[in-house]
């Protein structure tokens, strides 16, 4: 069956640095692209960045442009998501996925807390 389990949120102040971490099971890591989305309290879930598997092509949302980069390790079937320059408003429960931007498998989720 297919997994994703998250890992590496936590608290942070302003300024600082987390990486999640995402591993894989359950499915070929290498036929899809791997996605972290976040939710914040009392609004929607959105799509933070996408990667492609295959040629490692990304995309990130206007609000982490610049200070998030993810990436992968195939051989570990792993995806993660390095977040510097964290912000207040990053504070928000991240999420893993296969596909995007429309998921099929979503991960637990990991709490990330950006303090001021």
């Amino acid at each position: 069956d297919v997994q994703l389990q998250a890992s590496g949120g936590g608290l942070v102040q302003a300024g600082g640095s987390l990486r999640l971490s995402c591993v894989v099971s359950g499915f070929s890591f290498d036929d899809y692209n791997m996605g972290w989305f976040r939710q914040a309290p009392g609004k929607e879930r959105e799509g933070v960045s996408c990667i492609s598997t295959i040629d490692g092509s990304t995309y990130y949302s206007d609000s982490v442009k610049g200070r998030f980069t993810i990436s992968t390790d195939n051989a570990k079937n792993t995806v993660y998501l390095q977040m510097d320059s964290l912000k207040p408003e990053d504070t928000a429960v991240y999420y893993c996925a296969r596909t995007c931007p429309q998921p099929d498998y979503w991960g637990q989720g990991t709490q990330v807390t950006v303090s001021s």
